[in-house]
């Protein structure tokens, strides 16, 4: 084996992340967490054509989806999402009761991960969505950092990364509209024009209105996932996946009709 340069290692991680970070400035779809909504929601995106990015803010991906219930690592899916995972080379298990299909929480995210990725969805781990770039009207991509430098406190300036539409993935706290609300005022697409907020949970209720919720909630930004049920005020599902996996499909349907619709020029025409 040929001695190893120290430099050369440098230089090859340094340049090959600057060619992606510099290449993902300008997305169709920025998306804001890599949990089991947003990946799926990429995975669909660049299989219609789309450029994806997908900001993390942990280091690993997965959202909650790998602890399955209580860490016991297994997660439930209905029949309609257990046919979806079948995309992803993930074949649920039917269990003893009618309808309800088991799979194993980290299989199942790794290989949603690895699908996504391979289709050409870019993952950018470690880095927080800190603020969306907003015109006065319409919002317009995202502003990142990196999660050390939230999480120490630091006053280092982010970046800005342009994007015809952003998907607000960041599960139960819907960080990236609440932080577009309370910084801008804005009324939202809610009956009250507010963030309803999460109720506690029925499992029943919140898997049909995770997906009914997912949805533009504001110009130019969607809800998916556990999002979607805080912001218009619906209920939680506990680990019952299935929601979350049609949320992801149906986000990025919407905006592929939107995008289809628009007057927007998309990235990847640009």
């Amino acid at each position: 084996m040929e001695k190893l340069n120290d430099i050369v290692i440098s230089r090859a991680i340094v340049e090959k992340f600057m060619e992606r970070l510099t290449d993902n400035l300008a997305v169709d779809v920025a998306i804001a967490g890599a949990g089991p909504a947003g990946i799926v929601a990429g995975y669909y995106l660049t299989r219609y054509g789309y450029k994806v990015a997908i900001f993390e803010r942990k280091l690993s991906v997965g959202g909650g989806m790998w602890g399955g219930g209580i860490m016991f690592n297994f997660i439930v899916v209905q029949e309609d999402a257990a046919s979806v995972l079948g995309e992803f080379a993930v074949e649920p298990q039917p269990y003893g009761e009618k309808g309800y299909y088991t799979a194993c929480s980290v299989e199942t995210m790794a290989k949603l991960t690895a699908k996504a990725t391979e289709n050409g969805v870019t993952i950018f781990n470690a880095m927080t969505v800190e603020d969306v770039a907003w015109d006065g009207s319409r919002v317009q991509g995202v502003v990142i950092n990196w999660s050390a430098v939230d999480a120490a406190g630091l006053h280092v300036d982010p970046i800005t990364v342009k994007a015809t539409y952003v998907i607000d993935a960041t599960g139960h706290d819907c960080d990236i509209v609440r932080t577009l609300v309370r910084k801008n005022k804005v009324k939202l697409f809610t009956p009250t024009g507010e963030i309803a907020g999460e109720c506690s949970m029925f499992a029943i209720q919140a898997e049909k209105d995770v997906i009914s919720n997912t949805r533009e909630v504001y110009p130019g930004i969607y809800v998916a996932g556990m999002s979607a049920n805080a912001v218009f005020g619906s209920q939680r599902m506990g680990p019952v996946f299935g929601g979350m996996i049609l949320s992801g499909k149906r986000v990025a349907n919407l905006i592929h009709q939107s995008l289809s619709d628009s007057v927007f020029a998309t990235a990847g025409a640009e």
